[in-house]
């Protein structure tokens, strides 16, 4: 583009160069001074200027000025020192290094490069946690936002260092142009740049926190560093570890991103890997492949139109991630159709089959005896209750208010689930799940959680209310237990600190109920219950039939994590049974002892109690001997007097009465 020429008619000339000869001469020397002038006369004054003002130490070879609208600068062999505080090495060097500057941008107290060119450059740039930045160009402790920004940037074998020490954030990345047209362009101070298309490549490497990564990116024309807010085209893949990002979309401010929208796509083994980038106590899951369209506005990231799966769970929704104070603020609406709780088991500690192994934790490898039995505690699989660690600090590090809906659950064991629905707030390093809804055996459960990682151990308290529970979902593959279900409701108050759900339960303090009622039993089952051999005698002459269950229920007082019934009784028209005993947490083991009572006299009747023990995977079922044995006895010595007189111990005199079951169904706080 050519600059606009002022004409003066020549007859006007002639009268005002004859008028004022002094000043035409003033104006000729001026232009023909301009033109002869040797720019690297200015090159010592320069060096000298810039060092002062910066406080460190510039230097070039060579210096030239192409004058214009946009003045073009060419410096050679370039060398600026570092700030006093930053690494040794200087600031920045380049063999060349072309510039045109907006002269209005200037005069606005702004420094704008509308184009940049640069050969055998390097770059430094760092910051510190006081957010003082090297490339700040004004008083070395000045923290206010940069004014610098470039527009269209040709690079020929560039390397550039970036340093972020409070975050802390480290990358290295190498650059070059590979599109000729920018090159002309940087040669012509008055093109006006483009923002469509790509024609420059990085590649580049770094550690974020703890996690290193590597990845390309290609970008536009325009990029700008820092404080512009000016979008630039971005298309890029990351690597980190097993974790794999593409992106492709607009960013503003590489130094210090201002602005973000692009299409994303994130895949790699285990969400765990996320913790060091995004600070989300994300739990350790299987292989995940998640879409979305990212966008950034002031401090909030928003994730729309998030798609994915996480092994077999599919997600979908919509999240947000806003930098504030003290903590980071996640919200997220999501939806499943399927949610397989194993792709979501490690989240509590569950261990799956992949995660199993040989135990290789010894005494020798903690400090204590104590921290050696909870690691082999974790690791032994005959355990059920989940043993995985909570990370408190990982709750401390951020603030989170999520919802989740799931039309169908599916359990590792077919346990009969439902849908789902959960609200999750994390706060102050509170987590609090108010509700947690499950869908369960024609029923549903509805739960209470708090887990307080305030305190190196945490503290929790769960409440749940088992309602209308259907067992016949729960045994549908035993045709005598299925004839055995009625309706079941129960709840669970427990309190416990520990670092892992084995750890809390071992520990807590509250109590456990259930009842049943309206079901069915068959009679021969309730003929064994009782061992009465007479009755079971009829039952198989004449055939089986169904009785009614009345009611039942049990009750656990629980302390230290160890449960003592209060209340075990199980009542049929025929029969009562009684039990009594507990379980343990810690050593995941229960014994108890249930009597069956019948109400009504029989022979052949061992009545005797049954002793169910062992741990909670594997249970055995015993019968007491004493009795037994006593009446056994009893029998052998009348069989030797009277064959006949051997029944009389085996007649059973019915001490079983009828269980008061409105009283049993009342609600444990409306007891007397």
């Amino acid at each position: 583009m050519k600059m606009p020429t002022l004409e003066i008619p020549k007859s006007r000339w002639i009268r005002f160069s004859r008028a004022h000869p002094w000043l035409v001469g003033i104006v000729v020397s001026i232009l023909v001074i301009i033109i002869i002038f040797d720019w690297s006369w200015l090159r010592r004054p320069l060096e000298s200027y810039i060092s002062n003002k910066t406080q460190r130490t510039f230097t070039i070879a060579d210096l030239d000025v192409k004058l214009g609208r946009r003045p073009t600068i060419v410096l050679e062999d370039l060398v600026f020192a570092n700030s006093d505080w930053g690494k040794p090495e200087p600031m920045a060097t380049a063999k060349k290094l072309e510039f045109s500057v907006s002269l209005r941008d200037l005069f606005e107290g702004k420094f704008y490069l509308p184009r940049v060119a640069l050969t055998d450059a390097r770059i430094l740039m760092e910051r510190l946690k006081d957010q003082r930045k090297n490339w700040t160009l004004s008083d070395p402790a000045d923290t206010s936002p940069s004014r610098f920004r470039i527009g269209a940037l040709s690079v020929n074998n560039g390397h550039l260092e970036y340093f972020d020490y409070g975050i802390p954030f480290a990358i290295k990345v190498d650059a070059n142009t590979f599109d000729p047209a920018v090159q002309d362009k940087v040669k012509d101070a008055e093109a006006k740049p483009e923002n469509t298309r790509y024609s420059a490549r990085f590649k580049f490497a770094g550690k974020y926190r703890d996690a290193s990564f590597a990845g390309n990116a290609l970008t536009g024309e325009v990029m700008s560093f820092q404080g512009t807010g000016v979008p630039f085209p971005l298309k890029g893949n990351l690597v980190a570890g097993t974790t794999k990002l593409d992106i492709e979309g607009t960013v503003a401010d590489a130094a210090n991103i201002s602005g973000i929208d692009v299409d994303l796509r994130i895949a790699g083994q285990t969400m765990a890997n996320l913790y060091p980038f995004l600070l989300l106590p994300l739990p350790a899951s299987p292989p995940y492949d998640l879409r979305g369209h990212l966008i950034l506005k002031g401090n909030k990231y928003t994730l729309e139109n998030l798609n994915g799966i996480i092994g077999e769970t599919d997600v979908h929704g919509q999240a947000a991630y806003e930098e504030r104070e003290p903590r980071p603020l996640l919200t997220a609406e999501l939806h499943s159709n399927l949610i397989n709780m194993a792709d979501l088991g490690p989240l509590v500690g569950v261990k799956t089959k992949a995660s199993m192994g040989k135990p290789k934790t010894t005494q020798a490898e903690t400090s204590t005896q104590a921290e050696a039995a909870a690691a082999e505690r974790r690791q032994n699989v005959e355990r059920i209750l989940p043993a995985g660690s909570f990370e408190g600090s990982r709750l401390q590090a951020i603030d989170a208010e999520v919802t989740l809906e799931a039309k169908k659950l599916k359990a590792p064991t077919d346990l009969p689930f439902g849908n789902m629905r959960a609200v999750l707030k994390l706060h102050d390093a509170v987590l609090k799940l108010e509700p947690l809804e499950l869908g369960f055996a024609g029923g549903t459960i509805i739960s209470q959680v708090t887990l307080d990682a305030r305190q190196p151990i945490i503290k929790a308290s769960v409440q749940t209310d088992v309602r209308r529970l259907q067992l016949a979902q729960l045994m549908p593959e035993n045709p005598t237990f299925a004839k055995a279900a009625g309706t079941v409701g129960g709840k669970i108050d427990l309190r416990g600190a520990g670092n892992s759900i084995a750890d809390m339960a071992a520990k807590s303090d509250g109590n456990l109920s259930a009842v049943v009622a309206g079901g069915r039993i068959s009679n021969l089952q309730d003929a064994l219950s009782g061992l009465q051999g007479g009755k079971a005698l009829q039952v198989l002459m004449r055939g089986d039939q169904d009785i009614a269950v009345r009611c039942g229920g049990v009750a656990f007082d629980v302390k230290a994590g160890k449960g003592t019934a209060s209340v075990f009784v199980i009542d049929t028209e025929q029969t009562q049974i009684t039990g009594e005993g507990g379980f343990d947490f810690d050593q995941e083991r229960l014994d108890m002892t249930i009597e069956p009572k019948p109400k009504k006299p029989g022979i052949l009747s061992l009545r005797t109690p049954i002793r169910v023990h062992g741990s909670f995977r594997n249970p055995e079922m015993t019968l007491e001997k004493g009795p037994l044995v006593l009446r056994g006895g009893a029998a052998l010595a009348l069989a030797l007097i009277n064959p006949l007189a051997a029944l009389i111990p085996l007649i059973e005199t019915g001490p079983g009465v009828d269980t008061d079951c409105k009283e049993l169904l009342m609600p444990p706080r409306s007891r007397k």
